[in-house]
């Protein structure tokens, strides 16, 4: 992952006009946690298939794209997000909701309740914490603290409020700070878990994309 804006935007920049390498470079800065997103709205048995065609769309898209990292990783969220989207109204399954988006007037996130979480959430078992808050929290707090989105990019990317997003975020962190804290008679916490299935399906690679990509661009 790279860790440094600046050397992403080159690589966005540069894929863009057709470098593979960079593209490879983009792909592996992105993906991990693009796939933790798709993860929290198909589940895990869906989600290397959706992310694979988020992914060919985002190779096919990519010359028209024109911004820096921070606008690249909302726009790939918001493909990846109609992509899975997409898959749930086709398997016949939508996301669960929780609660009336008018509820979210409160204050926006504090920074300290983000700090306390963020690290917990860097790993995979983290995901299957967030899968048991509402859709809107767990959306807010992916978007926010995983993919790394600020409050305006994450509201474009759902079709929200800044403010609405800010604030399920914190409503969606403060819980999992509680669930991070444990249960006294459960032992709980991250290590309380069980860990995460492997997802199926066939898995994305940034040879493939690419390849796919390259294809793209002469049958164009």
């Amino acid at each position: 992952m790279l860790g440094d804006d600046a050397e992403l935007t080159a690589a966005v920049r540069a894929a863009r006009d057709g470098d593979e390498t960079a593209f490879r470079i983009v792909y592996r800065a992105v993906h991990p946690r693009l796939l933790g997103y798709v993860r929290t709205l198909v589940g895990d048995h869906d989600a290397e298939d959706v992310a694979s065609e988020a992914w060919l769309q985002i190779a096919r898209d990519l010359e028209r794209f024109d911004g820096d990292a921070d606008r690249f990783r909302g726009w790939a969220a918001r493909i990846a997000r109609n992509r899975a989207l997409d898959h749930i109204r086709m398997r016949g399954r939508r996301p669960a909701v929780g609660g009336d988006e008018t509820e979210l007037t409160g204050k926006p996130a504090e920074s300290d309740t983000a700090g306390e979480a963020m690290e917990a959430l860097a790993t995979d078992s983290a995901l299957s914490l967030i899968a048991r808050l509402p859709q809107d929290q767990a959306e807010a707090v992916v978007l926010r603290v995983v993919v790394g989105l600020d409050a305006k990019s994450a509201a474009e990317t759902l079709g929200k409020r800044p403010g609405a997003v800010r604030t399920a975020a914190h409503r969606g962190l403060k819980r999992l700070a509680e669930l991070l804290g444990g249960d006294p008679e459960s032992g709980g916490g991250l290590d309380a878990l069980p860990p995460q299935r492997e997802p199926r399906g066939r898995a994305v690679t940034s040879a493939s994309v690419t390849h796919t990509r390259a294809r793209t661009q002469k049958d164009m």
